[in-house]
């Protein structure tokens, strides 16, 4: 998906997927917040069957769109994938709700102006998004089909939104991209199917067993994912909800994340890892987090054995200039919990900056 989402693990994904090794057994590769799926992608390369979790629908239509195989989805009823999106990217545009609540229509149905997309981009979004769901409804695509092209059409908005890089507002004037034209593009699909299970929701109702390896990457700090991304959410769901404010919040309130208030964080982290039945856990965790390494090593040390693995400094999120000036970095940590007395792996060969440090 073309969005710079929050805490990406694009630049480790596949370091992650190496410390998670080869499956084996009857487990699978459990991705508790699978974010943009970029990790559950890595993992599936290394032959991993894939539980995708996340409590946004947008991510987890994203994620389950990354793992399709060609012959996942042939559209047979469309004439094939590149057919359907040719059909999508020619239908003339009709105003929907998109249109009116966050292009310059909205001043005059919500009475200011949200300028997240142009009239004539927000108009192909809802022509779209609406021919999608009657494809859904009358049968012509199936479920992963109609999710595919749901991720495409998310990735479409991303290229033209008028944003610094989240939807948590948008800009005073148009950028350069956002006066581009909206068009669906193909993606390169997989050559061999993946075992795929989705589910939505708290991650604490993810079906998991001991033989699962299990990877939560949490939120780290005070930024709510549900609110920063809450247009990819309304048009990956469809809905028509009460929106308020000057950008048109959907409510994301029942969504917010203990593990972002300073307060809270630790508890959450330890009671996320304590409860979670499998016997091996990754967490990826970050410097620029609410816990302290430290306090978090501490907090986990009782659970089993702990090592913890530093992926070194990556560039951190920057949603505008001063961001970018300050040009600031934070360093990754995932944190693996054994519960069982199996000696814990060395790091593969070509996994770049890696180091591993034990826990005493």
């Amino acid at each position: 998906m073309s969005v710079r989402y929050i805490g990406s693990k694009a630049r480790v994904s596949g370091v992650i997927a190496d410390l998670a090794g080869s499956p084996s057994g009857t487990g699978v590769f459990v991705d508790g917040f699978c974010g943009t799926g970029v990790v559950a992608e890595a993992a599936a390369d290394q032959g991993w069957s894939v539980r995708l979790n996340d409590h946004l629908t947008s991510s987890v239509i994203t994620s389950a769109a990354r793992l399709a195989a060609s012959s996942d989805v042939p559209f047979a009823e469309l004439g094939g994938y590149q057919n359907a999106l040719r059909q999508l990217n020619e239908l003339p545009p009709v105003a929907g709700f998109i249109t009116a609540q966050y292009s310059p229509a909205s001043v005059r149905h919500a009475g200011l102006e949200r300028r997240y997309f142009t009239e004539a981009n927000a108009s192909r979004i809802d022509t779209i998004r609406a021919q999608i769901t009657a494809w859904r409804a009358n049968g012509a695509v199936s479920q992963l089909e109609e999710w595919l092209l749901i991720a495409d059409l998310l990735a479409a908005a991303n290229r033209v939104a008028n944003i610094a890089g989240t939807y948590g507002c948008f800009l005073r004037e148009w950028s350069s991209t956002g006066l581009r034209a909206l068009e669906l593009q193909p993606r390169t699909l997989r050559t061999c199917p993946v075992g795929v299970d989705v589910h939505i929701g708290d991650v604490a109702h993810v079906p998991v067993t001991s033989e699962d390896v299990v990877y939560f990457d949490p939120p780290y700090t005070k930024r709510q994912y549900a609110a920063y991304y809450h247009i990819l959410e309304t048009i990956a769901v469809g809905d028509q909800p009460e929106v308020e404010g000057v950008t048109g919040l959907r409510p994301w309130r029942h969504l917010a994340s203990d593990f972002c208030y300073r307060k809270r964080a630790l508890k959450a982290l330890t009671s996320l890892v304590r409860d979670c039945p499998a016997d091996r856990v990754l967490l990826s965790y970050s410097s620029e987090g609410h816990v302290a390494r430290e306090d978090l090593e501490a907090a986990l040390r009782p659970l089993g054995k702990l090592v913890v693995h530093s992926l070194g400094d990556i560039g951190r999120y920057r949603p505008n200039l001063a961001a970018v000036r300050k040009a600031e970095s934070v360093h990754e940590y995932v944190f693996e919990l054994r519960r069982t007395a199996r000696p814990i792996g060395t790091v593969p060969a070509g996994s770049g900056q890696l180091t591993t440090q034990g826990a005493a």
